[in-house]
């Protein structure tokens, strides 16, 4: 068979949508029921890919993008149609019906918790399959949606190699002045419109926290619109000196940039997944997680990490004094759990059944 798979961010997109492209074509790619993929993303540059799978370059706009979309389906005459994106849906739909292919479409997140425009809901209750990152976004869609519950399947991220526990590297350690200092870390995107992530919560609750443990620093990786209001905040609480903004740092220094801290927490309150979490408890940190979003299914239920209510300072307070103490223990299992082998058998299995 031949997918075309419709995508925002391409296969060489570092943010967790386009690691979870890139994982997913390639589990697809590798299964024998696959003869071809065409990719064509809105974002994000080429990646070394499979050789079954053809990469094509962004697009410059929506409405070429969409062109392109429907000129590809006219010439490949897909089998599957792939839709990475529920805001693409409707044109996924048409162009499904349109060819006589079956429509996947995949869901990640807070795009698919609230109730959306009529059209994305037609297009969503025409899906042959829907995959969700985890069993909260899941549940959250067949709220407003009539689909059959059956056909919405849970298809978590996956951590590929790269990251275990290591030693601090003395040169970051330098660079981030963290010598004698017990670190908590975020890695995450600094943006407005990604305030859940909970890096305010943790800054709010650093004066505390330093009441406790006197040497706790917050070290800060990525970047984005929202950073000077996080530094005005740190300023506001009396704690710019114990927030240290590292900006985005290289993917090959990503792993040891985990390896400085003593605990990761993203209290989240809106995490579609969070592959994140995977990543730093590969790489042996004790991990904190919000309890109200797919961060549970990171977690795998409080198993690999502890969950908190985001929207309790009082938990996050007491669950970082805990881990900063080591009244936490890491669970580096997490890679084996989420290993890039379990996940492209769970691929080829939906496939299987998919198909049939």
């Amino acid at each position: 068979m031949h997918m075309l798979a419709l995508l925002t961010d391409g296969l060489g997109g570092e943010g967790g949508i386009g690691r979870y492209n890139r994982h997913l074509l390639s589990a697809l790619a590798h299964s024998n029921s696959i003869a071809g993929i065409t990719v064509l993303p809105r974002f994000a540059a080429q990646a070394d890919v499979d050789g079954k799978i053809d990469h094509l370059a962004p697009s410059s706009g929506r409405l070429a993008w969409c062109l392109r979309a429907l000129r590809l389906a006219l010439t490949s005459r897909p089998d599957i149609i792939f839709c990475g994106h529920i805001y693409a849906a409707p044109l996924a739909a048409a162009l499904a019906q349109a060819r006589s292919a079956k429509l996947w479409l995949q869901v990640h997140g807070i795009e698919a918790w609230e109730r959306p425009r009529r059209p994305i809901i037609d297009a969503v209750e025409r899906a042959d399959l829907v995959t969700s990152v985890s069993r909260y976004t899941r549940r959250r869609l067949l709220e407003w949606s009539n689909v059959d519950p059956a056909s919405v399947r849970v298809l978590p991220n996956t951590l590929t190699g790269g990251y275990a526990p290591r030693p601090r590297r003395p040169d970051l350690v330098a660079r981030w002045g963290l010598e004698g200092k017990k670190t908590i870390l975020t890695v995450g995107r600094l943006a407005s419109g990604e305030r859940y992530k909970g890096h305010d919560r943790i800054i709010a609750a650093l004066p505390a926290v330093a009441a406790r443990v006197p040497s706790v620093v917050y070290l800060v990786v990525g970047s984005g619109d929202d950073m000077e209001r996080l530094r005005q905040l740190s300023l506001d609480v009396n704690i710019c000196d114990r927030v240290i903004f590292a900006g985005q740092v290289p993917q090959d220094e990503l792993a040891d940039h985990f390896a400085l801290a003593d605990v990761f927490a993203m209290p989240s309150a809106g995490e579609g997944f969070g592959i994140v979490f995977l990543e730093a408890a590969a790489c042996g940190l004790p991990i904190i997680g919000g309890d109200r979003d797919g961060s549970v299914d990171a977690l795998a239920d409080g198993r690999i990490g502890r969950l908190v209510d985001p929207l309790s300072q009082e938990q996050i307070v007491a669950a970082l004094i805990a881990a900063l103490n080591g009244g936490q223990k890491p669970f580096p299992e997490a890679a084996q759990r989420f290993a890039f082998q379990n996940f492209a058998s769970h691929v080829d299995a939906l496939l299987q059944n998919f198909v049939r």
